[in-house]
């Protein structure tokens, strides 16, 4: 485990405010700007949510459609560092981890949502997850902080960089693997 840790604040995070959530106009344009940050936030908020619902699913192609081309991923975790350039490598990489050998449990809370203009946006999610890898007999638990940057390509809101650290991490080798009178990767999983 390093010792070596940032301090996790939006300084650290690059994330700036946002512009404020206050209606600004009393006109029928000025209210619909208002409108439309709301929207956007919540495009977000669903971009997000459907991301850590492909990923448990391994569902790549539709997990392909909510990044952008050019996507920067950079995971740091306990016992881990990821880093991948662009939308093709980095589902080629998560395909590989989320198998029918392996089960994912990954819930994103409490997004802060900063909308920095009409088609950027930054989100600071907390995440907390289990991962097993059963031919490892490997159970992977703890908590995190995302933080992304969004971009807005022909009115869809795109991932464009996201990263995490985790704020704790306990792996466990389990004496033997669970019994599953479920297991939906083990159908769907590669």
């Amino acid at each position: 485990m390093t010792t070596q840790r940032q301090q996790l604040n939006k300084t650290t995070m690059g994330i700036r405010e946002g512009l404020p959530l206050v209606a600004t106009g009393t006109d029928i344009e000025g209210l619909r700007k208002d409108v439309q940050r709301l929207m956007d936030i919540e495009a977000i908020k669903q971009l997000k949510h459907a991301y850590f619902r492909c990923i448990d699913t391994a569902n790549l192609d539709e997990l392909g459609g909510l990044f952008h081309d050019d996507v920067e991923v950079h995971f740091i975790g306990g016992s881990y560092e990821w880093k991948v350039s662009g939308k093709a490598d980095y589902l080629a990489n998560i395909g590989q981890s989320f198998t029918a050998r392996s089960i994912g449990h990954h819930n994103g809370h409490q997004p802060e949502i900063q909308i920095l203009g009409d088609t950027e946006a930054t989100g600071i999610w907390y995440l907390a997850d289990h991962m097993w890898l059963l031919e490892h007999n490997a159970l992977t638990t703890g908590t995190a902080l995302y933080w992304d940057r969004y971009t807005k390509v022909d009115g869809r809101w795109l991932i464009r960089e996201t990263r995490y650290e985790r704020l704790y991490e306990i792996n466990e080798t389990l004496d033997k693997a669970p019994q599953l009178s479920s297991h939906y990767l083990g159908v769907h999983g590669s």
